[in-house]
């Protein structure tokens, strides 16, 4: 015998699924115009947008808004908190701005690509204070060398991957600039022109890659953080070593240590004689700096101290007789005058026939 029912309980059940449904409805909100939504990912690519939609699905992921007109983003750019989103893609964007609380609506935001933009500035508050960032990538964004300001700054402490290749960090110094990511473990800054390696301490560090820059060499100090992370794996290939007795530490450690994955490939770029020689043959006795390098240098500044010496002996001089100078030039300045004044009457005798006859008659 079936159970009777309660009067009215069946229309309570309607209205309770009627009302999920709603609430459902409302907390996935529709597609953006003209984007592609798949379950929990949006893309919004190439379609011109100059500010990021506001119109999200609530439960989404991923975000792909790439190959647009987004100059800056800001506080406004997420006004709705999406505690979902863990991938947001904004390359290729035309970026100048991202200033503060521009991600403060997405707490668990994990992976950031911002590349192929020309970022002027990115405030250290854009992240939220406890974010859970492990990957952000800004290679060739980079439209001044300010941003690394950025690094020690922000609250990275999960970043495990950095990617800043393709950037000019050519002028730029990166002493202490990574120290307080305590979690990296990826760093990519292939292509950035820079020219030394100084005052690293990354002890999580397993992967860099200084592919491609203007390295000519590595001092002590850099090989020896180096060795005490064992498990740190190198990359070196296309530097311009200059192989003379400057790069003999590195030679010694590339034979002794199997942390650069590439050594085979390393090749001497300068002197001329032993250019494309691979590093791991050459050898110590082929490291010396010849004394015609060294007495060059030598003269260089030689010549150099010899002529602001002389400089400074003929500003003395010109000092001490300033007196006499001035005195010299205002007798030039006579004599000339004198000479312009009898040029000039001679030249009136000469244009007035009046004149010149009383002159020939006072010399008869």
């Amino acid at each position: 015998m079936r159970p009777r029912q309660e009067p009215g309980r069946p229309h309570r059940c309607v209205m309770t699924r009627l009302l999920l449904l709603l609430a459902l409805a409302l907390s996935c909100r529709c597609c953006p115009d003209n984007c592609l939504c798949s379950l929990e990912t949006v893309k919004c690519q190439n379609l011109d947008l100059n500010a990021i939609p506001h119109s999200l699905p609530a439960n989404i992921k991923s975000l792909f808004i790439t190959g647009n007109s987004i100059s800056q983003i800001n506080q406004t750019s997420f006004p709705t908190r999406l505690e979902n989103l863990t991938d947001l893609y904004l390359s290729d964007n035309e970026m100048e701005l991202v200033e503060a609380g521009a991600f403060q609506n997405l707490p668990n935001l994990e992976r950031l690509d911002l590349s192929n933009n020309r970022i002027l500035t990115f405030d250290e508050h854009a992240l939220p204070d406890d974010n859970k960032l492990k990957l952000l990538n800004l290679s060739r964004s980079f439209h001044n060398g300010s941003l690394l300001d950025f690094f020690p700054r922000a609250n990275l402490l999960q970043l495990a991957t950095l990617d800043l290749s393709n950037n000019n960090l050519e002028h730029h110094r990166l002493d202490g600039t990574f120290t307080a990511m305590s979690s990296l473990v990826t760093l990519s800054l292939r292509n950035t022109l820079l020219y030394t390696i100084e005052n690293w301490s990354l002890p999580a560090l397993r992967d860099l890659d200084l592919r491609d820059n203007n390295l000519k060499f590595l001092p002590s100090a850099t090989l020896a953080e180096f060795s005490i992370n064992r498990s740190l794996r190198i990359q070196l290939l296309g530097n311009p070593w200059r192989c003379n007795c400057i790069i003999d530490d590195l030679v010694a450690w590339l034979k002794n240590s199997t942390q650069v994955v590439d050594s085979d490939n390393l090749t001497c770029f300068d002197p001329e004689a032993m250019r494309h020689t691979p590093l791991l043959q050459v050898q110590q006795s082929q490291l010396e700096c010849s004394n015609r390098d060294g007495v060059l240098e030598t003269s260089y500044v030689f010549l150099g101290l010899v002529l602001a010496l002389i400089g400074v002996i003929f500003l003395l001089v010109l000092y001490l007789n300033r007196k006499g100078i001035k005195r010299w030039i205002y007798n030039i300045r006579d004599a000339c005058r004198d000479h312009m004044e009898g040029y000039h009457y001679r030249y009136e005798i000469n244009s007035d026939p009046r004149l010149a006859n009383l002159s020939i008659n006072s010399d008869v």
